[in-house]
């Protein structure tokens, strides 16, 4: 595309898009905002969660065995 044409016609810029689309949607940026920080509080305590299961003290543990199982 030459450059006298990409300078008539600017696209739209993507975070006003993106405002539009929740604006059409009915959501707000307080309400935004209360459900990122949901998001991010709940990947943080996933987090914390794998990191309390990495640090406790491996038990010795015998093999499991497999189940025999029959089938029909």
């Amino acid at each position: 595309m030459s450059r006298a044409r990409r300078s008539v016609t600017h696209p739209p810029k993507p975070c006003c898009m993106i405002s539009e689309v929740l604006e059409e949607a009915g959501i707000d940026r307080d309400r935004l905002r209360q459900v990122r920080r949901q998001v991010l509080e709940g990947i943080v305590l996933l987090c914390q969660w794998q990191l309390q299961r990495m640090e406790e003290p491996t038990k010795k543990r015998s093999p499991r065995k497999p189940r025999r199982v029959t089938v029909e």
